[in-house]
């Protein structure tokens, strides 16, 4: 199960799930703000008036601030989509866990005993194992470096306006007239080359070091997982060979046994039914902590926001 920052205080689903909502808003509305940048107005002049044939779209001047919010705002809904989550998957284990009755010892009538082996490990338990801040830093960075990365990398929006920008001609001519007169067209340019490459060298600095962070934990969490299987490995070796040791010996005693083993069951089972309500309960109340690094993004929609829960 990954980290998660689920605690007695803070958010409640209905206000966490209305946030996230709010923030996948506010990030549309910026990539909508982005996707429309052009390079150029075109402009007509007819009979001594000029006409705007194509409305010029300049790159904001706050490229970089309007992208570092829009990738605040994914990170933070993905910071409350992970804890709804994880909240829901406690649920859902705590719902499926069984009592452990592995303990109780019910005699077998001439059968071998299996050897208890711990299946291996995958990602999902490298993940975590690391810390809260740890894997909310890898959240944090990995939406910076996938939304940086969108808009600079071959085929975006400023890799069309660098790719367009040489291309375009000083005038073009326009048939207005039905003589076949043709009119010209004034091409304004409104971005340079260097104003363009400028903004991508920023952003490509800023997206390095936020991939550059995002590899590492994908690395760390690599290494985590070989290690434990190769633990894992060797215990499984070990029980295998005492499995062995233990069925070359094993036989006799039947009812008896099995009469206190049945009554040790139920014991069992009715204690852990016990226990499983309240920890149901419990994960039931729980809320939503929010991460400093989220706060400022959660703050700015939480006054719109109710409550519910």
């Amino acid at each position: 199960m990954n980290p998660n920052s689920l605690s007695t205080n803070g958010l409640s689903l209905s206000q966490a799930q209305s946030i996230s909502n709010l923030c996948n808003q506010r990030a549309t509305e910026i990539a909508n703000k982005l996707s429309v940048v052009n390079n150029y107005s075109k402009i007509v002049s007819v009979d001594g008036q000029e006409h705007e044939t194509v409305k010029g779209r300049k790159l904001p001047e706050d490229v970089v601030a309007l992208l570092t919010e829009k990738a605040e705002l994914h990170a933070c809904q993905a910071f409350l989509m992970e804890n709804i989550k994880a909240k829901d998957a406690l649920l859902n284990q705590a719902k499926r866990e069984a009592a452990d009755i592995s303990k109780v010892e019910f005699p077998k009538n001439y059968e071998y005993i299996d050897p208890n082996v711990i299946q291996q490990v995958d990602e999902n338990w490298g993940w975590a194992q690391l810390t809260k801040a740890e894997y909310n830093e890898y959240l944090e960075a990995d939406a910076f470096a996938a939304h940086i990365g969108q808009f600079i990398h071959k085929g975006s929006i400023l890799d069309t306006l660098r790719s367009e920008l040489p291309t375009l001609p000083a005038i073009e001519w326009m048939t207005i007239k039905g003589d076949g007169t043709k009119s010209p067209v004034t091409i304004k340019v409104h971005h340079t080359s260097e104003e363009l490459l400028m903004v991508h060298e920023i952003l490509a600095n800023l997206h390095r070091g936020y991939e550059q962070r995002v590899n590492y934990y994908k690395a760390k969490v690599k290494n985590l997982v070989t290690q434990e299987n190769a633990r894992i490995a060797k215990l499984n070796a070990d029980e295998q060979n005492e499995a062995t040791k233990v069925n070359n010996d094993r036989q006799n005693e039947y009812e008896t046994a099995h009469k206190k083993a049945a009554e040790e069951t139920r014991n069992i089972r009715a204690e852990f039914e016990k226990k499983r309500q309240s920890l149901i309960k419990e994960i039931a109340s729980m809320r939503i902590e929010a991460d400093p690094r989220f706060q400022k993004t959660i703050d700015l929609f939480l006054p719109n926001v109710k409550e519910i829960e």
